[in-house]
């Protein structure tokens, strides 16, 4: 009855997905998923989802990313199986990767290039930066989170939303909730909430997700963003904001790594900003994490001119060298494109 419904509910959103995509999945026996390093909710989502649902198909499928899980995601059904190496005997015969384009894999792919160049590679992803054109991608800029498409998939795979006892429902909700700002983004379409809605009947708790990813953090993280807020400049116009969390905040703080999560969404917050920009030491690498209000500057402008990429709204990048440098080159285009605005 459930399927009967979801069916109906999304019919006119399932020619979205491009025929060849699930017909490659439905042909995979011993299958590899694989997202973005440093992962986050919607590359977990979707590559575990879509994951479960293969199984649930009787496929023999692996997970891996090129970072661990991040301990935020413990809550996650199944996030204990995510690896970060490949099994020297799944050998795969296709390769799934979610939420960004094979690069993004970063030493999944470097280490396993024969493998991606020998096996069948499906890529689904919603960033609008990605341009792998083969018949068996599926990218999407209109879709609010890869996780939205893997739900559009599932019917075409005869999986029903239910499938691994909610657990594909609950990973795929937590995407959404990530990739949306629990569902306050510009980037919710009544299609984003026409599939929320059927993994919710599917038993997907939301309001766990949302809490779990929004609203729980923590003391060292908290710590850790008192230290990077605490050091916020501007631009004389206030159009610009930017700041940087420095190697020694995490020692200082007591958090790691990836308690870094949320802090460029919370600098987002500024009343008068309409070009964030977030500078995170690591080692011997800056990475650049860049939000921009609506109808501002393409947040993918700035970041592909340092070789990265994302979403008109959200973009990152990596730079090497010190951050003093990357702060001098990314802010002075950032101005630029700022200044090439029409006046409001």
């Amino acid at each position: 009855m459930a399927a009967e419904s979801t069916r109906s509910l999304l019919d006119a959103d399932l020619a979205a997905v491009p025929p060849a995509v699930p017909r490659a999945l439905l042909a995979g026996r011993r299958v590899l998923t694989a997202g973005h390093e440093s992962p986050d909710a919607d590359a977990i989502g979707s590559a575990l989802g879509l994951a479960l649902a293969l199984e649930a198909l009787g496929a023999r499928v692996e997970t891996v990313f090129a970072d661990p899980v991040p301990a935020m995601y413990a809550f996650l059904p199944g996030v204990e199986r995510a690896r970060t190496t490949v099994s020297p005997d799944l050998e795969p015969d296709l390769i799934v990767v979610c939420d960004g384009d094979p690069v993004r894999t970063g030493t999944v792919l470097r280490e396993n290039a024969a493998l991606f160049e020998r096996v069948p590679v499906v890529n689904i992803d919603h960033h609008v930066s990605n341009e792998t054109t083969s018949e068996t991608s599926w990218v999407d800029p209109q879709a609010a989170a890869t996780c939205e498409q893997v739900t559009l998939l599932l019917p075409h795979l005869g999986v029903p939303f239910e499938a691994a006892g909610g657990d594909v429902a609950q990973l795929l909700t937590a995407g959404l909730v990530f990739d949306t700002g629990s569902f306050a983004h510009s980037n919710v379409t009544p299609r984003t909430l026409r599939v929320a809605s059927e993994l919710v009947a599917a038993g997907a708790d939301l309001p766990l997700a949302a809490q779990r990813i929004y609203r729980t953090k923590p003391h060292q993280q908290l710590q850790l963003f008192g230290l990077v807020l605490s050091r916020i400049e501007a631009s004389t116009d206030g159009r610009l904001c930017w700041s940087v969390a420095r190697d020694s905040d995490y020692e200082a703080s007591g958090a790691t790594r990836e308690m870094s999560e949320g802090l460029i969404d919370l600098l987002s917050q500024s009343e008068d900003a309409e070009l964030i920009v977030l500078f995170k030491e690591a080692g011997d690498e800056i990475r650049v994490s860049i939000r921009t209000r609506d109808d501002g500057v393409d947040a993918t402008r700035l970041a592909g001119a340092f070789g990265g990429g994302g979403h008109a709204r959200a973009a990152g990048a990596s730079l090497k060298g010190a951050v003093e440098e990357a702060q001098r080159t990314v802010l002075e285009l950032a101005r630029r494109l700022l200044d090439e605005l029409p006046a409001r």
